[in-house]
């Protein structure tokens, strides 16, 4: 029984010897760090009623942000729309309205990093 403890143990330190062996970590520093994530976008909620839609973004980042509305609607002569982006500053909430003449398919907000 002891003899195959020792086994045991023996292999697991090959392997772990060999773990360490093939790392790429020379001197334990990463040589690319993973990029810094950015806070970045508003937080946008949508309603729809009926052929109606608004849409509430709040940005609680300190970058502003571009958002715009879009609305896909359900019948094929209905006309689409997309708002103008509208700049939503740092601690600020927008609302965005749009509407189809009849049912709306889809609703989505898209966001665009505003330039400083």
């Amino acid at each position: 029984m002891s003899a195959a403890i020792a086994l045991a143990a023996a292999l697991l330190l090959l392997v772990v010897l060999a773990c360490d062996a093939m790392s790429d970590d020379k001197d334990g520093k990463d040589d690319h760090p993973a990029p810094k994530r950015e806070l970045f976008g508003a937080q946008c909620r949508t309603e729809t009623d009926g052929s109606r839609v608004r849409a509430y973004c709040h940005n609680p980042y300190p970058g502003a942000d571009a958002v715009a509305l879009h609305i896909e609607c359900a019948r094929w002569w209905d006309i689409d729309t997309d708002t103008k982006p509208r700049e939503v500053d740092p601690a600020e909430t927008v609302r965005l309205d749009g509407r189809c003449w009849k049912d709306v398919a889809r609703v989505w907000v898209s966001h665009r990093k505003v330039r400083d």
